[in-house]
């Protein structure tokens, strides 16, 4: 596909007001999600449970793209359409998760490296005749004593490098994931320090792999305090440091910036982006690409029953409307308690 029609996408995937739902939980991650709410990981409820975000009346005023899972882009809706093409008609663009998870990585203990390149130019191949739009491909980093190590970082830049220039060949626009863990009791200083040298890694790794940045999209951490640490750092400066690094890192070039919520709650996540966006203008389009961040609020109000279908799917758009304020920095706690 032409740099062109690429750039065309990514734009549409961080169009103005909206952003991206991550519904492409492995198997073990939707498995934990369901069991807070009691309800068994069946082939069937996740698809009930997809099946009810994806047809959410008004979302698609909010949400540009939908990340799939393997299981997902082949399964159909209640009458029988494909719930890609339940997507696509509301004007939403559909994507697809193509790593094969994390594994250890061999010398490097407590460090992680994401696998999944062979057979990858053939599953990009069919995942595009299933209609897929875009791909992602997630790499995590770790900071612990020592960590992350150089060899970490290169190493997994290096796979999101192959992995986005595949997808471009394949006609299909990467999300270059490269998420440096909120787990650990670190600094927010130490959060910065690593998500720098990662993001500047990742793009030395793309230019060198040949990949057309204005036919990608970045989702990276914010940068955060670590989860464990005994002084969170607010939502000011949060946002003056994760743009502080993304000015270093990311090339003008990049249409837009899609942040993971990575554990964060949902309002916390939408005050986050929020602030980051007050702060602009930006060279690129800071969005969200959420999961657990616009979908706790509607798993909990669903439980697994289809009479609460209303109400997951209420909930749902809440989040999704909170988020969309929140991309031109004009989300409120009265808005949040108003709309509620």
């Amino acid at each position: 596909m032409a740099a062109t029609e690429l750039n065309e996408i990514a734009k549409q995937m961080v169009a103005p007001g909206k952003g991206i739902l991550a519904a492409d939980e492995s198997d073990g991650t939707i498995q934990k999600r369901f069991k807070s709410i009691n309800v068994e990981s069946t082939e069937e409820n996740r698809r009930a449970y997809r099946q009810m975000l994806f047809t959410t009346q008004g979302a698609e005023e909010f949400v540009s793209g939908v990340i799939l899972f393997d299981e997902t882009i082949r399964q159909n809706g209640d009458d029988g359409t494909p719930l890609r093409e339940v997507l696509t008609k509301k004007g939403i663009l559909p994507g697809i998760k193509v790593d094969k998870g994390a594994k250890d990585l061999a010398g490097a203990p407590g460090e992680q490296v994401t696998e999944g390149l062979d057979g990858l130019r053939e599953r990009l191949s069919e995942y595009r005749e299933l209609g897929a739009k875009f791909t992602k491909w997630r790499a995590v980093i770790a900071i612990g004593e020592g960590l992350p190590s150089r060899y970490c970082i290169e190493t997994n830049a290096h796979a999101l490098a192959r992995y986005a220039a595949l997808s471009q060949d394949a006609g299909l626009v990467p999300i270059v994931e490269p998420e440096v863990l909120i787990d650990g009791s670190h600094s927010i200083e130490q959060c910065y320090e690593a998500t720098e040298a990662t993001l500047k890694e990742v793009y030395h790794q793309l230019f060198h792999h040949r990949v057309v940045l204005e036919g990608t999209v970045l989702k990276p951490n914010m940068v955060v305090s670590g989860k464990s640490a005994g002084k969170q750092a607010g939502s000011e400066q949060v946002a003056e440091l994760t743009v502080k690094c993304l000015r270093n890192c990311v090339p003008a070039a990049v249409p837009g910036i899609v942040f993971l919520s990575g554990g964060l709650s949902e309002e916390v996540a939408t005050a986050h982006l929020n602030a980051m966006n007050q702060i602009g203008p930006h060279p690129w389009e800071l969005s969200f690409s959420y999961g657990r961040a616009l979908q706790a609020s509607a798993l909990e109000a669903w439980k697994g029953e289809a009479s609460n279908l209303q109400a997951g799917q209420e909930a749902f758009l809440h989040r999704a409307k909170m988020n969309g304020a929140a991309r031109f920095g004009k989300y409120s706690d009265e808005m949040e308690r108003g709309a509620a």
